[in-house]
């Protein structure tokens, strides 16, 4: 366990960039005081923007949910995928640098390549699509530009506010007799609302970086087979993506108290979904 030094929510001045995204609508539920800036507020590839918007906020902690997330569409806008995963985390970071602001940012269990079973903090990354290239970069680059920073990695976020594999397999499921899901990639689902909610402790722990998911591991098969009653396995040579996907992808949470298991965090989720449908 690492040194933790409570953070009180109300009593610091909190930026958070990306606020509009699945993720980023939760953290303004935990962080309601917070300084919130969409992507139609600011464009966080624009580092003078970016450096003046901290500069004038003068927050004590910026949080940076803003990512470019869809995978497969990275693979055909490489540059842009460079540009908001991997560069616009370094000029948050320098923007944090100089006005003395801790940094919590998020990246991807996809820094790993699958070739072992699960990943500890340590662990070396090799990513082996252009989206974990493109998140590694952006690690690197707040690391060669401030010391406090906190690097959150998590995996198969889920919730609402956003495109995800929950609500894509219940949309393809009333749609389809059979729902084709991939049972040779393995990792864990995390619980958006969950995740923003441990912000507020990982804020307060001591720099580097976190491996922070929902507990229990599973294939996509195995997580869409909790979601609907129809989804089939294949293999990942039978559903072919334009950006290849680690085997596993298992992060472990080896430096704080563990969540809980997906499948708890996921029940809650679907009965928040029939409420708000």
């Amino acid at each position: 366990m690492v040194y933790q030094k409570p953070m009180v929510v109300g009593k610091i001045k909190t930026m958070i960039f990306g606020a509009g995204g699945m993720l980023g609508t939760e953290l303004c539920a935990v962080f309601p005081d917070a300084v919130k800036l969409t992507h139609s507020d600011i464009d966080i590839t624009d580092k003078k923007k970016v450096m003046e918007s901290i500069a004038r906020v003068k927050p004590d902690v910026v949080i940076n949910a803003a990512a470019y997330t869809a995978v497969d569409d990275c693979e055909d806008n490489r540059e842009l995928a460079f540009d908001i995963n991997g560069k616009a985390p370094g000029h948050i970071a320098e923007g944090c640098n100089i006005t003395g602001a801790k940094l919590v940012h998020y990246s991807t269990d996809y820094v790993f390549d699958g070739s072992i079973n699960e990943y500890m903090e340590s662990d070396i990354p090799n990513p082996i699509n252009v989206y974990g290239k493109s998140k590694l970069l952006g690690e690197n680059n707040i690391i060669a530009k401030m010391d406090d920073y906190r690097i959150i990695r998590t995996s198969w976020l889920f919730g609402a506010h956003g495109r995800n594999f929950v609500d894509t397999m219940l949309d393809m499921s009333s749609r389809m007799d059979k729902v084709k899901v991939v049972n040779d990639q393995f990792g864990k689902p995390t619980y958006a609302f969950d995740l923003a909610r441990k912000t507020v402790e990982i804020a307060g722990f001591a720099p580097g970086i976190y491996h922070i998911t929902n507990e229990g591991v599973c294939s996509w098969y195995e997580f869409a087979s909790a979601i609907i009653g129809n989804a089939v396995p294949c293999t990942s040579e039978e559903f072919i993506r334009k950006a290849r996907r680690p085997k596993y992808s298992v992060l472990v949470n080896s430096k704080t108290t563990p969540m809980r298991h997906w499948k708890d965090a996921l029940a809650e989720y679907l009965n928040k979904r029939k409420i708000m449908v």
